[in-house]
């Protein structure tokens, strides 16, 4: 059009009217095509990074970022990095801490670690730091805590009531069977009220310990049965069974003759009328003491082994009416009943049945004006007469009751034959067998 309308007339000739309206004809239809050829021409665009020049650049922030001033150097020029990273140009995560972030009540909140709630989110596409998720975080406070205290209680509070019913349940066995449990029968079972009248120690405490000298059980199942630890068990049955023992103590009684007379069974009754009680010694195996000298001393050469002896005396009835204190296996019977106080318990003219042992116990008797029944002996080589085999039959089928005595004392798991006693327990063994002896009077009658 441009050369249309350049192009220079005749040197002679003027231009027409009718020239005119044709280059304006010509100029109207020419732009009509160039306007339908840029409708139809195909756009060409350049490419991606092309483009990106040639955009303008638009800064887009996020919440996270309004309240820190932007450093507006360019990458490019600038001969430092921009701290700013997209997340979503960046490989890497950024973990800053004491970061500033935008609350959504318009307070500013300082936080430990980059992580914001859902409610703090930024609404823009592109952010300048990476939003880490909250549960990853270990500084932010949250109701974990809350929980787990909680959860605590709950599982205490469970475990209270998993020891309550033990201690019911295993109450229940021992009132149903105390017999079994504890060596009373269930007539005598006030026995436990009477010593807690008396201690005033808890009942599953008097129960424990009785348990504990019956069965020989270990802490261990005691802790499960009382719902006790096993150390407070321990300390429990140290404590209290020598206080138990006191209150039961007057229950091993020293009758006189005459009250012994009257329940004296038909087998005395003809010949062995005087006889007011029967003796024998009683050994307790023991841990070996860790002291040379306590070994010696509690050696036993009948037992073989380190035991602690008892000289334990009955009515002819079989009521248990003296038990003395404990002494070394090595002692033998004439020292145990010269270092003790049983001829205290006798009156003159009473008459003790002994088995052969006791034979040199018969001089320090007849001081006191006390007569010892035993088997007759002989010298070595020598035979029983008649007489003498038929009072030796007749005086070992009287002496069996002290025996079936102590066989109820060995009904006590904690006395019972090659039942070690431990060291530490050695201190309360007096106290545990005057337990046993005690309850053993309160138990039937052991003659028929």
């Amino acid at each position: 059009m441009q050369e249309v309308l350049s192009e220079p007339c005749p040197s002679n000739t003027q231009p027409t009217t009718t020239h005119v309206q044709e280059v304006v004809l010509m100029t109207t239809e020419s732009q009509s095509t160039q306007n339908k050829s840029t409708l139809t021409d195909p756009i060409f665009t350049s490419e991606k990074g092309t483009q990106f020049n040639f955009k303008e650049k638009v800064n887009f922030r996020s919440k996270a970022i309004q309240t820190r001033k932007i450093l507006t150097k360019e990458i490019a020029v600038s001969p430092y990095k921009h701290f700013v990273t997209s997340s979503y140009t960046s490989p890497f995560k950024i973990e800053l801490s004491h970061d500033v972030n935008p609350s959504r009540f318009g307070k500013t909140n300082i936080k430990k670690c980059i992580g914001f709630t859902e409610d703090e989110k930024s609404d823009s596409d592109v952010s300048s730091y990476p939003v880490a998720p909250r549960k990853d975080s270990t500084f932010i406070v949250t109701s974990s805590s809350k929980i787990s205290d909680s959860s605590t209680t709950v599982a205490d509070v469970n475990e209270d009531i998993d020891k309550m019913q033990k201690l019911s349940h295993t109450l229940r066995l021992i009132i149903k069977k105390p017999m079994m449990y504890i060596g009373v029968p269930k007539e005598v079972y006030f026995i436990v009220h009477l010593i807690h009248k008396h201690t005033n120690i808890l009942h599953e405490h008097i129960l424990l310990c009785l348990k504990k000298i019956r069965l020989n059980t270990t802490f261990s199942e005691l802790e499960d049965n009382f719902g006790l630890s096993l150390s407070y068990a321990s300390k429990l049955f140290l404590k209290n069974i020598p206080i138990i023992a006191s209150v039961l103590r007057p229950f091993i009684v020293s009758l006189d003759k005459y009250s012994i007379k009257k329940t004296l069974p038909i087998p005395f009754r003809y010949k062995y009328y005087n006889v007011s009680c029967i003796i024998d010694c009683l050994e307790i195996d023991i841990q070996k003491p860790s002291n040379a000298l306590f070994q010696a001393q509690t050696w036993s050469d009948y037992k073989k082994n380190n035991t602690v002896k008892f000289l334990i005396s009955c009515t002819p009835n079989g009521l248990i009416n003296y038990i003395s204190p404990g002494f070394g296996g090595r002692a033998s019977d004439v020292t145990i009943v010269q270092n003790c106080n049983f001829l205290d318990t006798l009156e003159p003219g009473n008459f003790v049945l002994a088995d052969r042992g006791f034979k040199h116990v018969e001089s320090i008797l007849d001081a006191k004006g006390i007569k010892l029944l035993r088997p007759p002996s002989v010298a070595s080589g020598s035979k029983l007469s008649k007489s003498q085999v038929r009072e030796t039959k007749i005086i070992a089928s009287l002496r069996i009751h002290i025996e079936r005595v102590i066989r109820r004392v060995r009904e006590f798991h904690m006395l019972k034959q090659h039942s070690v006693i431990n060291k530490h327990f050695l201190r309360i063994l007096n106290d545990v067998i005057v337990i046993a002896c005690a309850l053993i009077n309160l138990q039937d009658s052991l003659i028929k």
